[in-house]
């Protein structure tokens, strides 16, 4: 089988030794062209080329970004027969898609793991979300993949100051995330005037909202080796699930950043939270520009997102 190694030279976990250790084992393996990304938007076109190339399987090394960017290369063109495989060695920070997949988080150990998968032709086939993004001058995208998560608000903000912590060689540690969030919500964060509302088939529109996660599955991310878990039942054989936080004080915050460390699938508050689960579509709107998120990379502010599901539509080594 023929294919392509996509390796994220500024992966946040792996030394360049223990890369060089990886591609070697995984080369020796398949036969393999390995490709380093070189800027943002790099790793898309290698997942378009792959495909257009016939080629098997990519492989790749580095974090959730990287991962998304290929996956959207390779569906470019919309699912089909001749999308190559994924096989994901994690790289990143949280690696919250290798992980729902329950590769070990250890680079080494999940490459061990993934050579199995391959020899056996061990593969699952997962869902995906798609976001349409309209930008707040009124442009709206052709829709984007996503594997684990999206997010509008303060999540999301948090995003982009971690990316411009990066840009100045900052190094993305659980201590920067924790210190980055705090500074984000109480010196930055608008925390009076919710700007989104949310639509969902079926119901009555959802004003006055501050924060939304839509999940693809679980967990949302992690802290360190804890899972943070606003949808603990989001799953790739399920439809999307939606957190959305409607109150931003200080105690709010505190109830549900513990909701989400203890992994609760509690359901919806009166006030302070809305909670769906196995949704086929929704879409957000807001009322000023408000920064999004995409498997943890930053896209900008937005007008409008709109989501959906779609099943079964990648294969995956596990």
């Amino acid at each position: 089988m023929r294919g392509l190694l996509v390796v994220n030279p500024h992966a946040t976990t792996t030394s360049p030794r223990v890369r060089d250790v990886l591609v070697r084992a995984l080369g020796d393996a398949i036969d393999l062209e390995i490709v380093t990304t070189e800027h943002r938007g790099h790793a898309w076109a290698l997942g378009e080329r792959a495909r257009r190339e016939h080629l098997g399987i990519v492989c790749t090394l580095g974090g959730d970004g990287t991962i998304n960017e290929v996956v959207n290369g390779m569906l470019s063109a919309g699912p089909g027969d001749d999308v190559p495989l994924l096989a994901t060695v994690p790289g990143g920070s949280a690696n919250v898609f290798a992980r729902s997949l329950d590769l070990p988080a250890d680079p080494v150990e999940a490459t061990g793991v993934l050579l199995e998968a391959i020899s056996a032709h061990r593969v699952c086939r997962v869902g995906l979300g798609t976001a349409a993004i309209t930008s707040p001058v009124g442009h709206t995208s052709t829709p984007r993949w996503f594997l684990a998560n999206a997010g509008l608000g303060v999540d999301a903000e948090i995003i982009a100051a971690m990316e411009a912590d990066r840009a100045l060689g900052h190094e993305a540690t659980p201590g920067r995330y924790f210190t980055t969030t705090l500074r984000q919500y109480f010196l930055r964060t608008e925390r009076k005037d919710p700007p989104l509302r949310i639509e969902v088939p079926g119901e009555e529109p959802l004003d006055d909202v501050f924060l939304a996660i839509v999940q693809n599955t679980a967990p949302w991310t992690y802290f360190g080796a804890y899972a943070v878990n606003p949808c603990p039942r989001a799953s790739f054989d399920t439809g999307l699930d939606l957190f959305a936080v409607r109150r931003m004080g200080v105690v709010t915050a505190l109830r549900v950043a513990r909701r989400m460390l203890a992994g609760s699938d509690a359901g919806s508050t009166r006030r302070s939270l809305a909670v769906r689960h196995d949704l086929a579509e929704l879409s957000i709107e807001a009322r000023r520009p408000t920064h999004l998120q995409i498997d943890g990379e930053g896209l900008g502010e937005v007008q409008r997102v709109a989501f959906s599901s779609a099943p079964d539509v990648l294969g995956v080594f596990c």
